[in-house]
């Protein structure tokens, strides 16, 4: 079991073996696409190295029974608790008792689906390195190492993006087109992100706009209507030219996490010409892409907890 303190924010759960027949019967389920070099890549590391040292976070479904399994098990002794340089405290307990590996093991049994939170290259990887090696009869390569937290317990932040140049377009005439699909409104604040879904913030010529987009209702399908979607399919695509949101030279992305100045200041240097902030998705809507084996757009979410690499390791 494993703690990690933030500022302001605890995240608790279950490092464990999740199983590769799980993931290929889509039991556990994912909602982004893979880049093939980058699952080889990882593959053969594995291959070479015969550990995995970085986890995949996994959320599943809210359980009291579960939560209050967690805080009685956090009244024991850790086995480990320190605090990082960046000023978060971690704590591990070792999960070892039959009893309780019975317990844990009876009780994911019983929850239908799991979700890939973050780490879709890591599992992609373990399914080709088992593919590849099962022939050696090594079990641990049934497995691999998961974060298993509660939904509720995850943090996730939207990805905003930011653009090299207007296509062509000048101030005037961007705004111009983007009337065609938003109603928009000057923000005197110094610093402004949206507050609600459908809302975008833009950060153009030292100004920030909100951006309300007008068509809400005509919008069908889960992937349509999604924010990063609807950018996407109204200005960045049509407007600026952006086809390929993973390798345009042209868009680059600054998680949520991080303060809007950061994207004020990359667009007042002239290194950007626009910056465009997101309201975060939600859980929920991670769900019903992966339950109807939909893939969300490149850097649509920002997910925490992030794991430090080498806390645990994972014997293949």
């Amino acid at each position: 079991m494993y703690e990690i303190q933030s500022k302001g924010q605890t995240f608790s759960g279950i490092i464990a073996g999740t199983s590769v027949k799980d993931y290929q019967d889509n039991v556990i389920k994912k909602h982004e696409d893979t880049l093939q070099y980058r699952v080889e890549m990882f593959k053969d590391y594995l291959h070479q190295t015969r550990f995995n040292t970085e986890p995949v976070l996994i959320t599943y479904p809210d359980s009291v029974e579960l939560n209050t399994w967690i805080l009685l098990k956090k009244k024991n002794r850790a086995v480990y608790e320190f605090s990082t340089t960046n000023k978060e405290k971690h704590t591990l307990w070792k999960i070892d008792t039959q009893s309780d590996i019975d317990w844990l093991e009876n009780h994911f049994e019983e929850i239908p689906n799991l979700y890939i939170a973050d780490g879709h290259h890591r599992s992609a990887s373990a399914e080709l390195l088992y593919e590849q090696d099962q022939h050696l009869g090594n079990p641990n390569l049934n497995y691999f190492m998961s974060f298993l937290i509660a939904e509720s317990n995850v943090k996730i932040y939207e990805f905003n993006r930011i653009i090299r140049d207007l296509n062509g377009y000048t101030k005037e005439a961007f705004l111009e087109k983007l009337k065609e699909n938003f109603e928009i409104e000057s923000k005197e604040q110094e610093l402004w992100k949206p507050q609600n879904k459908k809302e975008f913030g833009m950060y153009l010529d030292e100004k920030f706009y909100a951006l309300i987009f007008k068509h809400k209702e005509q919008r069908e399908g889960i992937k349509q209507k999604l924010d990063a979607q609807i950018l996407y399919d109204t200005v960045l695509q049509p407007l600026l030219g952006i086809g390929d949101l993973r390798n345009d030279e042209r868009i680059d992305y600054i998680s949520g996490k991080q303060s809007v100045t950061a994207i004020k200041e990359k667009v007042d240097d002239g290194e950007f010409a626009v910056g465009f902030m997101l309201y975060p998705s939600n859980i929920n809507e991670i769900k019903a892409f992966a339950d109807n084996n939909l893939i969300m757009p490149p850097k649509s979410t920002y997910i925490e907890p992030k794991f430090r690499s080498g806390l645990v390791v994972y014997e293949l």
